[in-house]
């Protein structure tokens, strides 16, 4: 698609109006996080609801974008996740998120993935549907889809980690990753994993098959993680560290170890 190929502009006002055009339409994809801000959700709200003769949707979700107290990109696309999948719902349309989750648009699959963490579906279920949004090709789907199901892994936290360790094996970096973003113990934008801030050791199946991962991308996620964990389980932290280095003394695992002890210095 020729939107991969553009760098996106790098202000706002350097977006050219065609693009713009074409973003709040929901023809291309966001090229960059400049795009990715200056998108106007309810303009393409607008567009994708009257594309696919669900206008009726709209006002609802409207409201919703007006009662938030604060209105960011995530925000606003969060709401509009959810309240598109209260509407749906409410009319018995199941197809809708099926649509949404094969849109050109990159914000649009990002409603998808809010539609399915809210679904009343099983854990193993709703992780399997998610799948295919932690393998997306754009950045944005990536970041939002662990967060969209990050509530429902911290309340399953075991059972969770039993369906990611077969994920540990993808050969898609992008699904690898997915694992230690969305049990992050701190995490990024979203509510801190408690349990695993002071018992590490329970993600042990999920860290131990990715300490010597080839990808780089995979490799910052490690070492973020385990420097999530330094910040209440230091000991935890060096010991695995100091044992990864006797047992995996490699350039990628000792990347991994570097970022994991940056703030607690090094064994």
């Amino acid at each position: 698609m020729d939107q991969v190929k553009r760098k996106g502009a790098r202000s706002k006002n350097d977006i050219p109006v065609d693009v713009m055009d074409q973003l709040n339409r929901g023809e291309i994809e966001t090229a960059n996080l400049v795009e990715w801000l200056a998108v106007d959700q309810r303009l393409l709200l607008h567009h994708v609801l009257v594309a696919h003769n669900r206008s009726t949707y709209e006002e609802p979700i409207l409201q919703a974008i007006d009662a938030l107290k604060k209105q960011t990109v995530n925000t606003i696309n969060e709401t509009i996740g959810l309240t598109l999948f209260h509407e749906s719902l409410r009319n018995n349309d199941d197809q809708f998120v099926e649509i949404l989750a094969q849109h050109p648009a990159d914000l649009v699959r990002c409603w998808a993935t809010y539609m399915i963490g809210n679904a009343a579906i099983s854990l193993p279920e709703m992780l399997a549907q998610i799948r295919p949004f932690a393998a997306d090709t754009h950045f944005g789907v990536r970041e939002i889809c662990w967060m969209a199901v990050r509530k429902h892994i911290t309340f399953h936290l075991q059972e969770s980690i039993n369906v990611l360790v077969d994920w540990t094996t993808s050969t898609d970096a992008n699904v690898r990753r997915f694992v230690t973003e969305a049990t992050r113990p701190r995490g990024v934008w979203c509510a801190h994993i408690e349990v695993l801030k002071q018992e590490p050791e329970l993600a042990l199946p999920l860290l131990e098959p990715l300490r010597s991962d080839a990808s780089k991308y995979v490799q910052d996620s490690v070492g973020n993680w385990l420097n999530d964990a330094s910040k209440s389980r230091p000991d935890f932290v060096q010991s695995l560290c100091a044992r990864w280095k006797r047992e995996s003394d490699t350039k990628e695992t000792n990347y991994i170890i570097k970022k994991a002890l940056r703030t607690i210095g090094t064994t």
